[in-house]
Order: C-alpha cells, then sequence, then structure tokens
C-alpha cells in the first residue's frame, strides 16, 4: 500500500502574529453555556480567509494577530453580545465577530509535536492496528466527519480515514459527535 506523507508546510495554516504566541495546549474545561445558548468552551473553525484577533470584544480594540486561512480550528472560550473569545492550538488568546467563525469541526494534527521526526497516523479503521492511509506531519489541519470519543474519521488532503482523538487538537478527550 502506498502511503501519503502530508505536510504541514502544504496544508499549512499562515498565521501573522503581532504579539508573541502562548505556549501550552487547552485543557478541556468543565462545560457551562453562553448567551448564545451554546456550550462554552466549545471547538469551531475560522469562516473567513483574514481573521483579525483583537484585544477586546469591539473594533475599537487593537489587532493582536492576523489570521490567513479559513478552516482553522479554534475554541471558543468566553461569549460577549456577537463576540467570541476564542484560543488557537498554540494557545493565543483574543477575541473575533461571531461572523466569522462557524460550526464546522476541523483539528489540528499533533501541534504538540511540532519540529519533531514524527508523524500521526490517519488509519483504514478506527483500531491502532489498522492500515495506515496517510502519515500526518504535526501541524495539519483536517477536516472532522465524526468522532467516537477515542477515534475520529477526518479528510486531510482528499485522502479520509480515521485518527486517534488523543492525536489532535480541536476535539475534547472523549467528546463524541456525527
Amino acid at each position: 500500500m502506498r502511503h501519503f506523507v502530508l505536510r504541514a508546510s502544504l496544508i499549512a495554516w499562515i498565521a501573522l502574529g503581532l504579539s508573541a504566541m502562548g505556549g501550552t495546549i487547552a485543557d478541556a474545561q468543565a462545560v457551562s453555556k453562553g448567551s448564545s445558548g451554546l456550550p462554552l468552551p466549545r471547538f469551531v473553525s475560522l469562516k473567513a480567509q483574514r481573521v483579525n484577533l483583537r484585544i477586546g470584544p469591539s473594533t475599537d480594540y487593537a489587532v493582536s494577530w492576523l489570521y490567513l486561512k479559513s478552516g482553522l480550528p479554534v475554541e471558543i472560550i468566553q461569549e460577549y453580545e456577537n463576540w467570541r473569545r476564542i484560543r488557537d492550538a498554540d494557545g493565543t488568546e483574543g477575541w473575533v465577530s461571531q461572523s466569522l467563525v462557524s460550526g464546522e469541526r476541523t483539528a489540528v494534527a499533533a501541534p504538540w509535536m511540532r519540529g519533531n521526526d514524527v508523524f500521526v497516523i490517519l488509519r483504514a479503521d478506527s483500531q491502532s492496528s489498522a492500515a495506515a492511509v496517510a502519515k500526518l506531519e504535526p501541524g495539519v489541519v483536517i477536516r472532522l466527519q465524526q468522532c467516537t470519543g477515542n477515534w475520529c474519521l477526518a479528510e486531510a488532503g482528499g485522502i479520509t480515514g480515521w485518527v486517534a482523538q488523543a492525536e489532535i487538537w480541536g476535539a475534547y478527550p472523549g467528546e463524541a459527535f456525527k
């Protein structure tokens, strides 16, 4: 079987930082309801090609970061009117307009392993013994179709397979959805 290596540099997301990047991966938190009635925290993705991350919930606040790729997973951690406080896979936090986020679920393959010569394996089935269909470089953005609590059915670069939920940032441990 032929394996595909998907590199973060090819399916990469580009972010121009105007401030220092955070360095922690967010842990799952107790779920509460935001003013929208939706759970907090929750994962969503960026809808627009250009998204300004602001230091406060208004266009009157300065831009601290500029995302230049749609589809990036982010975690909504707070809501204020039509503004959402988000956190990205690098731990960077700030405010974006609700119109710039989508309910589409995406994830990042093991962003905490960047710089190492390791891969996240996309498998033919939801078992660690299943055949590999692709190797994902840490940092590759994938689209999530469903998660079982342990495995997620995902698509990257036109290839669909199962990835261990513990090896991605974009779904909480034990979270299941279709």
